[in-house]
Protein backbone atom coordinates (compact mmCIF):
# COMPACT_ATOMS: atom_id res chain seq x y z
CA UNK A 1 0.00 0.00 0.00
CA UNK A 2 2.65 2.64 0.97
CA UNK A 3 4.23 1.94 -1.95
CA UNK A 4 1.77 2.52 -4.48
CA UNK A 5 0.47 5.31 -2.74
CA UNK A 6 4.74 6.60 -3.12
CA UNK A 7 4.17 6.08 -6.61
CA UNK A 8 1.51 8.21 -7.55
CA UNK A 9 2.90 10.91 -4.86
CA UNK A 10 6.27 10.78 -7.04
CA UNK A 11 5.11 12.84 -10.04
CA UNK A 12 3.19 15.13 -8.10
CA UNK A 13 6.99 16.18 -6.23
CA UNK A 14 8.49 16.34 -8.95
CA UNK A 15 5.88 18.25 -10.88
CA UNK A 16 5.78 20.77 -7.63
CA UNK A 17 9.68 20.59 -5.63
CA UNK A 18 11.27 23.81 -7.63
CA UNK A 19 8.08 26.09 -8.03
CA UNK A 20 9.78 28.27 -5.12
CA UNK A 21 12.63 28.12 -7.70
CA UNK A 22 10.84 29.77 -10.13
CA UNK A 23 10.64 32.60 -8.96
CA UNK A 24 14.60 33.18 -9.41
CA UNK A 25 15.11 31.57 -12.72
CA UNK A 26 15.02 35.03 -14.69
CA UNK A 27 17.86 36.40 -13.29
CA UNK A 28 19.85 32.91 -12.96
CA UNK A 29 18.98 32.39 -16.88
CA UNK A 30 18.48 35.63 -18.08
CA UNK A 31 15.38 34.91 -19.60
CA UNK A 32 11.96 35.90 -19.01
CA UNK A 33 8.90 35.39 -16.77
CA UNK A 34 7.02 33.49 -19.80
CA UNK A 35 10.22 31.59 -21.05
CA UNK A 36 10.43 30.05 -17.19
CA UNK A 37 6.27 29.31 -17.09
CA UNK A 38 7.37 27.17 -19.53
CA UNK A 39 9.36 24.56 -17.82
CA UNK A 40 6.65 24.18 -15.41
CA UNK A 41 3.65 24.42 -18.39
CA UNK A 42 6.05 21.35 -20.57
CA UNK A 43 6.01 19.47 -17.60
CA UNK A 44 2.60 19.00 -16.83
CA UNK A 45 1.44 18.60 -20.49
CA UNK A 46 4.13 15.19 -20.93
CA UNK A 47 2.55 13.94 -17.63
CA UNK A 48 -0.98 14.37 -18.99
CA UNK A 49 -0.30 13.26 -22.69
CA UNK A 50 2.04 10.38 -21.67
CA UNK A 51 -0.67 9.36 -19.03
CA UNK A 52 -2.41 7.98 -22.45
CA UNK A 53 0.45 6.54 -23.72
CA UNK A 54 1.44 4.43 -20.33
CA UNK A 55 -1.92 3.24 -19.58
CA UNK A 56 -2.74 1.29 -22.86
CA UNK A 57 0.52 -0.37 -22.92
CA UNK A 58 0.21 -1.63 -19.19
CA UNK A 59 -2.99 -3.44 -19.90
CA UNK A 60 -1.27 -5.50 -22.44
CA UNK A 61 2.50 -6.10 -21.35
CA UNK A 62 1.19 -5.23 -17.74
CA UNK A 63 1.67 -2.75 -14.78
CA UNK A 64 5.88 -3.34 -13.67
CA UNK A 65 7.73 -3.05 -16.23
CA UNK A 66 5.97 0.24 -17.35
CA UNK A 67 6.37 1.70 -13.73
CA UNK A 68 10.17 0.68 -14.23
CA UNK A 69 10.78 2.37 -17.30
CA UNK A 70 8.26 5.22 -16.82
CA UNK A 71 10.97 6.40 -12.74
CA UNK A 72 13.98 5.20 -15.30
CA UNK A 73 13.18 7.90 -17.99
CA UNK A 74 11.89 10.37 -15.05
CA UNK A 75 15.30 9.52 -12.82
CA UNK A 76 17.41 10.52 -16.24
CA UNK A 77 15.46 13.94 -16.60
CA UNK A 78 15.74 14.59 -13.00
CA UNK A 79 19.42 13.90 -13.39
CA UNK A 80 19.69 16.28 -16.43
CA UNK A 81 17.86 19.08 -14.70
CA UNK A 82 20.03 19.14 -12.10
CA UNK A 83 23.45 19.75 -14.87
CA UNK A 84 21.52 21.92 -17.24
CA UNK A 85 23.57 24.50 -17.93
CA UNK A 86 20.64 26.88 -19.85
CA UNK A 87 16.83 27.39 -19.42
CA UNK A 88 16.02 25.20 -22.47
CA UNK A 89 17.79 22.37 -21.73
CA UNK A 90 16.16 22.81 -18.25
CA UNK A 91 12.98 22.79 -19.83
CA UNK A 92 12.93 20.03 -21.51
CA UNK A 93 14.38 17.85 -18.88
CA UNK A 94 11.38 19.06 -17.10
CA UNK A 95 9.63 17.30 -20.08
CA UNK A 96 11.56 14.52 -19.95
CA UNK A 97 10.44 14.16 -16.01
CA UNK A 98 6.74 14.58 -16.78
CA UNK A 99 6.79 11.96 -19.58
CA UNK A 100 8.28 9.35 -16.88
CA UNK A 101 6.13 10.33 -14.09
CA UNK A 102 3.11 9.85 -15.95
CA UNK A 103 3.59 6.12 -15.99
CA UNK A 104 3.32 6.24 -12.05
CA UNK A 105 0.31 8.19 -11.47
CA UNK A 106 -1.63 5.67 -14.32
CA UNK A 107 0.10 2.57 -13.11
CA UNK A 108 -0.58 3.01 -9.88
CA UNK A 109 -4.22 3.54 -9.79
CA UNK A 110 -4.60 0.76 -12.55
CA UNK A 111 -2.59 -1.71 -9.78
CA UNK A 112 -4.92 -0.53 -7.24
CA UNK A 113 -7.94 -1.83 -9.14
CA UNK A 114 -5.92 -5.11 -9.72
CA UNK A 115 -5.02 -5.53 -6.25
CA UNK A 116 -7.43 -4.41 -3.82
CA UNK A 117 -11.30 -5.37 -3.21
CA UNK A 118 -13.93 -3.94 -1.46
CA UNK A 119 -13.45 -1.84 1.55
CA UNK A 120 -9.83 -2.48 1.24
CA UNK A 121 -9.95 -0.33 -1.96
CA UNK A 122 -12.01 2.34 -1.05
CA UNK A 123 -9.19 2.36 1.63
CA UNK A 124 -6.36 2.69 -0.82
CA UNK A 125 -8.16 5.24 -2.75
CA UNK A 126 -8.50 7.29 0.72
CA UNK A 127 -4.66 7.27 1.45
CA UNK A 128 -4.59 7.94 -2.67
CA UNK A 129 -6.43 11.22 -2.54
CA UNK A 130 -4.89 12.30 1.33
CA UNK A 131 -1.28 12.07 -0.55
CA UNK A 132 -1.95 14.25 -3.59
CA UNK A 133 -3.61 16.82 -1.66
CA UNK A 134 -0.63 16.82 0.79
CA UNK A 135 2.50 16.28 -2.19
CA UNK A 136 2.53 19.47 -3.52
CA UNK A 137 2.38 22.06 -0.43
CA UNK A 138 5.25 19.80 1.07
CA UNK A 139 7.40 19.61 -1.85
CA UNK A 140 7.03 23.39 -2.15
CA UNK A 141 8.56 23.64 1.34
CA UNK A 142 11.34 21.27 1.05
CA UNK A 143 11.84 22.59 -2.29
CA UNK A 144 12.26 26.24 -0.72
CA UNK A 145 14.07 25.19 2.01
CA UNK A 146 16.91 23.02 -0.09
CA UNK A 147 16.58 26.61 -2.77
CA UNK A 148 18.16 28.74 0.27
CA UNK A 149 20.84 26.24 1.71
CA UNK A 150 21.92 24.25 -1.79
CA UNK A 151 20.95 26.08 -4.78
CA UNK A 152 17.94 25.09 -6.77
CA UNK A 153 19.96 21.75 -8.55
CA UNK A 154 19.95 20.46 -5.10
CA UNK A 155 15.46 19.94 -5.82
CA UNK A 156 16.18 17.85 -8.70
CA UNK A 157 19.38 15.58 -7.34
CA UNK A 158 17.03 14.76 -4.06
CA UNK A 159 14.13 13.65 -6.22
CA UNK A 160 16.70 11.49 -8.43
CA UNK A 161 17.59 9.44 -5.67
CA UNK A 162 13.67 9.28 -4.33
CA UNK A 163 13.26 7.84 -7.51
CA UNK A 164 15.69 5.48 -7.88
CA UNK A 165 14.60 4.19 -4.76
CA UNK A 166 10.90 4.08 -5.69
CA UNK A 167 12.40 2.18 -8.84
CA UNK A 168 14.53 -0.24 -6.56
CA UNK A 169 10.60 -0.89 -4.17
CA UNK A 170 8.81 -1.34 -7.44
CA UNK A 171 11.35 -3.70 -8.96
CA UNK A 172 11.58 -5.66 -4.90
CA UNK A 173 7.99 -4.81 -3.84
CA UNK A 174 5.66 -5.07 -6.71
CA UNK A 175 3.97 -8.27 -8.31
CA UNK A 176 5.74 -9.63 -11.97
CA UNK A 177 1.82 -9.48 -13.04
CA UNK A 178 -0.96 -8.45 -12.42
CA UNK A 179 -3.05 -11.00 -10.92
CA UNK A 180 -6.06 -12.23 -13.29
CA UNK A 181 -5.85 -9.05 -14.94
CA UNK A 182 -7.55 -9.33 -18.13
CA UNK A 183 -6.17 -8.00 -21.17
CA UNK A 184 -8.45 -5.75 -23.68
CA UNK A 185 -9.72 -6.90 -26.50
CA UNK A 186 -9.06 -5.16 -30.04
CA UNK A 187 -6.42 -2.92 -30.86
CA UNK A 188 -5.84 0.92 -31.66
CA UNK A 189 -9.12 0.87 -33.92
CA UNK A 190 -11.43 -0.61 -30.93
CA UNK A 191 -9.82 2.13 -28.38
CA UNK A 192 -10.39 5.14 -31.27
CA UNK A 193 -14.03 3.72 -31.27
CA UNK A 194 -14.31 3.77 -27.38
CA UNK A 195 -12.92 6.91 -27.31
CA UNK A 196 -15.65 8.45 -30.25
CA UNK A 197 -18.50 6.83 -28.22
CA UNK A 198 -17.58 8.98 -25.10
CA UNK A 199 -17.89 12.25 -27.14
CA UNK A 200 -21.22 11.36 -28.43
CA UNK A 201 -22.45 11.72 -24.84
CA UNK A 202 -23.15 15.22 -24.35
CA UNK A 203 -23.07 15.08 -20.41
CA UNK A 204 -18.96 13.92 -21.06
CA UNK A 205 -17.38 17.11 -22.49
CA UNK A 206 -19.50 18.81 -19.75
CA UNK A 207 -18.08 16.81 -17.20
CA UNK A 208 -14.57 17.30 -18.91
CA UNK A 209 -14.65 20.81 -18.93
CA UNK A 210 -15.43 21.21 -14.87
CA UNK A 211 -12.37 18.63 -13.95
CA UNK A 212 -10.34 21.60 -16.04
CA UNK A 213 -11.44 24.59 -15.04
CA UNK A 214 -10.89 23.26 -11.35
CA UNK A 215 -7.56 21.79 -12.33
CA UNK A 216 -6.51 25.02 -14.46
CA UNK A 217 -7.37 27.03 -12.11
CA UNK A 218 -5.21 25.57 -9.29
CA UNK A 219 -2.74 25.00 -11.40
CA UNK A 220 -2.42 29.10 -12.11
CA UNK A 221 -2.33 29.61 -8.65
CA UNK A 222 0.51 27.06 -8.08
CA UNK A 223 2.90 29.10 -10.37
CA UNK A 224 1.77 32.37 -9.92
CA UNK A 225 1.61 32.37 -6.05
CA UNK A 226 5.55 32.70 -5.79
CA UNK A 227 5.71 35.41 -8.27
CA UNK A 228 2.89 36.95 -6.18
CA UNK A 229 4.67 36.10 -2.84
CA UNK A 230 7.65 37.66 -4.05
CA UNK A 231 5.97 40.96 -4.60
CA UNK A 232 5.00 41.06 -1.00
CA UNK A 233 8.19 40.34 0.54
CA UNK A 234 7.80 36.40 0.85
CA UNK A 235 11.14 33.97 0.24
CA UNK A 236 11.42 30.96 -1.37
CA UNK A 237 11.51 28.95 2.10
CA UNK A 238 8.67 30.31 3.30
CA UNK A 239 6.56 30.31 -0.44
CA UNK A 240 5.07 26.61 0.91
CA UNK A 241 3.69 27.81 3.77
CA UNK A 242 1.17 29.81 2.03
CA UNK A 243 1.03 27.48 -0.93
CA UNK A 244 0.10 25.04 1.87
CA UNK A 245 -3.70 27.00 2.58
CA UNK A 246 -5.24 25.67 -0.67
CA UNK A 247 -4.44 21.63 -0.57
CA UNK A 248 -5.09 21.24 3.10
CA UNK A 249 -8.21 22.80 2.32
CA UNK A 250 -9.16 20.57 -0.20
CA UNK A 251 -8.79 17.50 1.54
CA UNK A 252 -11.40 18.64 3.69
CA UNK A 253 -13.49 19.31 1.45
CA UNK A 254 -13.33 15.98 0.12
CA UNK A 255 -13.90 14.82 3.68
CA UNK A 256 -16.82 17.28 3.83
CA UNK A 257 -18.22 15.50 0.01
CA UNK A 258 -18.08 11.78 1.50
CA UNK A 259 -20.29 12.59 4.47
CA UNK A 260 -22.60 15.21 2.74
CA UNK A 261 -23.34 12.52 -0.06
CA UNK A 262 -25.17 10.75 1.71
CA UNK A 263 -27.76 13.26 3.22
CA UNK A 264 -27.37 15.70 0.10
CA UNK A 265 -27.81 15.19 -3.78
CA UNK A 266 -24.72 15.79 -5.84
CA UNK A 267 -26.57 18.92 -7.27
CA UNK A 268 -26.19 20.57 -3.76
CA UNK A 269 -22.64 19.78 -3.59
CA UNK A 270 -21.81 20.87 -7.19
CA UNK A 271 -23.42 24.41 -6.32
CA UNK A 272 -22.08 24.76 -3.05
CA UNK A 273 -18.53 23.80 -4.50
CA UNK A 274 -19.18 26.58 -7.31
CA UNK A 275 -20.18 28.98 -4.89
CA UNK A 276 -17.58 28.50 -2.38
CA UNK A 277 -14.93 28.60 -5.61
CA UNK A 278 -16.70 32.08 -7.06
CA UNK A 279 -16.32 33.80 -3.34
CA UNK A 280 -13.01 32.92 -2.54
CA UNK A 281 -11.27 34.46 -6.07
CA UNK A 282 -13.96 37.10 -5.96
CA UNK A 283 -12.20 37.51 -2.12
CA UNK A 284 -8.69 37.99 -3.63
CA UNK A 285 -9.42 40.39 -6.62
CA UNK A 286 -11.02 42.38 -4.09
CA UNK A 287 -8.02 42.86 -1.97
CA UNK A 288 -6.08 43.34 -4.29
CA UNK A 289 -7.99 45.93 -5.87
CA UNK A 290 -7.80 47.57 -2.62
CA UNK A 291 -4.59 47.82 -2.12
CA UNK A 292 -4.00 45.18 0.48
CA UNK A 293 -0.45 43.79 0.41
CA UNK A 294 -0.08 41.05 2.21
CA UNK A 295 0.73 37.24 1.63
CA UNK A 296 -2.62 36.51 3.98
CA UNK A 297 -4.79 38.53 1.95
CA UNK A 298 -4.08 35.65 -0.99
CA UNK A 299 -3.95 33.09 1.61
CA UNK A 300 -6.63 32.87 3.13
CA UNK A 301 -9.42 33.64 0.68
CA UNK A 302 -7.92 30.96 -1.21
CA UNK A 303 -8.65 28.43 0.98
CA UNK A 304 -12.49 28.13 0.73
CA UNK A 305 -11.08 27.56 -3.59
CA UNK A 306 -9.55 24.69 -1.62
CA UNK A 307 -12.89 23.88 0.06
CA UNK A 308 -15.02 24.27 -3.04
CA UNK A 309 -12.54 21.91 -5.16
CA UNK A 310 -12.98 19.34 -2.34
CA UNK A 311 -16.69 19.55 -3.37
CA UNK A 312 -16.21 19.74 -6.89
CA UNK A 313 -14.02 17.21 -7.33
CA UNK A 314 -15.53 14.01 -6.18
CA UNK A 315 -19.22 13.95 -7.87
CA UNK A 316 -17.31 15.46 -11.05
CA UNK A 317 -15.16 12.43 -11.19
CA UNK A 318 -17.84 9.97 -10.54
CA UNK A 319 -19.88 11.39 -13.72
CA UNK A 320 -16.88 11.42 -15.71
CA UNK A 321 -16.53 7.46 -15.40
CA UNK A 322 -19.92 6.77 -14.56
CA UNK A 323 -21.85 7.66 -17.98
CA UNK A 324 -20.66 4.77 -20.28
CA UNK A 325 -18.94 2.08 -17.44
CA UNK A 326 -17.76 -0.10 -19.84
CA UNK A 327 -15.64 2.54 -20.69
CA UNK A 328 -14.67 4.16 -17.48
CA UNK A 329 -10.81 3.56 -17.85
CA UNK A 330 -10.88 5.58 -21.60
CA UNK A 331 -13.05 8.28 -19.69
CA UNK A 332 -10.64 9.00 -16.95
CA UNK A 333 -7.61 8.87 -19.38
CA UNK A 334 -9.50 11.52 -21.36
CA UNK A 335 -10.13 13.34 -18.35
CA UNK A 336 -6.80 13.43 -16.87
CA UNK A 337 -5.37 14.49 -20.04
CA UNK A 338 -7.40 17.45 -20.47
CA UNK A 339 -6.90 18.50 -16.66
CA UNK A 340 -3.03 18.42 -17.25
CA UNK A 341 -3.40 20.17 -20.88
CA UNK A 342 -5.71 22.85 -19.41
CA UNK A 343 -3.25 23.21 -16.28
CA UNK A 344 -0.64 23.78 -18.43
CA UNK A 345 -2.06 26.70 -20.45
CA UNK A 346 -2.92 28.01 -17.09
CA UNK A 347 0.30 27.81 -15.87
CA UNK A 348 2.33 29.25 -18.84
CA UNK A 349 -0.72 32.14 -19.03
CA UNK A 350 0.52 33.01 -15.50
CA UNK A 351 4.00 34.14 -17.02
CA UNK A 352 2.14 36.47 -19.80
CA UNK A 353 1.16 39.00 -17.48
CA UNK A 354 3.45 40.95 -14.64
CA UNK A 355 2.57 39.62 -10.77
CA UNK A 356 3.52 42.87 -8.92
CA UNK A 357 0.10 42.36 -6.69
CA UNK A 358 -2.57 39.40 -6.52
CA UNK A 359 -5.01 41.17 -8.98
CA UNK A 360 -4.19 39.44 -12.64
CA UNK A 361 -3.56 36.12 -11.23
CA UNK A 362 -7.09 36.55 -9.43
CA UNK A 363 -8.64 37.39 -12.60
CA UNK A 364 -7.34 34.52 -14.57
CA UNK A 365 -8.52 32.30 -11.58
CA UNK A 366 -11.93 33.55 -11.71
CA UNK A 367 -11.84 33.43 -15.83
CA UNK A 368 -11.42 29.58 -15.07
CA UNK A 369 -13.55 29.37 -12.51
CA UNK A 370 -16.45 30.88 -14.57
CA UNK A 371 -15.66 28.85 -17.35
CA UNK A 372 -16.34 25.69 -15.00
CA UNK A 373 -19.63 27.18 -13.73
CA UNK A 374 -20.95 27.71 -17.05
CA UNK A 375 -20.04 24.30 -18.17
CA UNK A 376 -21.94 23.44 -14.86
CA UNK A 377 -25.08 25.09 -15.85
CA UNK A 378 -25.48 23.63 -19.51
CA UNK A 379 -24.74 20.32 -17.87
CA UNK A 380 -27.69 20.34 -15.60
CA UNK A 381 -30.13 21.15 -18.23
CA UNK A 382 -28.93 18.46 -20.84
CA UNK A 383 -29.59 16.21 -17.48
CA UNK A 384 -32.17 17.33 -17.09
CA UNK A 385 -33.37 16.85 -20.59
CA UNK A 386 -32.36 13.26 -20.90
CA UNK A 387 -35.14 11.02 -21.62
CA UNK A 388 -35.96 8.63 -18.71
CA UNK A 389 -35.01 4.47 -19.16
CA UNK A 390 -37.96 2.77 -19.70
Amino acid sequence: MANLVAQIAFGLLAMTVCIPSMQDWPATFGATQAAVQLSFSGFVAAYGGLQLVWGPVSDRIGRKPVLLAGLALAVLGLAGAALAPDLATLTWMRVVQGAGAAAGMVTARAMVQDLFAGSERTRMMAFIGMAMGLSPPLATIVGGQLHVRLGWQANFVLLAVLGALLWLAAWRGLPARDAGAPRPAGGLRALLAGYGRLLREPAFPLYVAMLASTTAAFYSFLAGAPLVLRAYAVTPERVGFYIMAVPCAYICGNLLTSRLVRVRGERSILWAGQALTLAAVLGVLALGLAQVRSPLALALPLMLLGLGHGLLAPPTLAGTVGLVPALAGSAAAVGGLVQQLTGAVGGWLVGLVPHDGQVNLAALMLAWTLLGLAAQAVLLGVVQRRPRAG
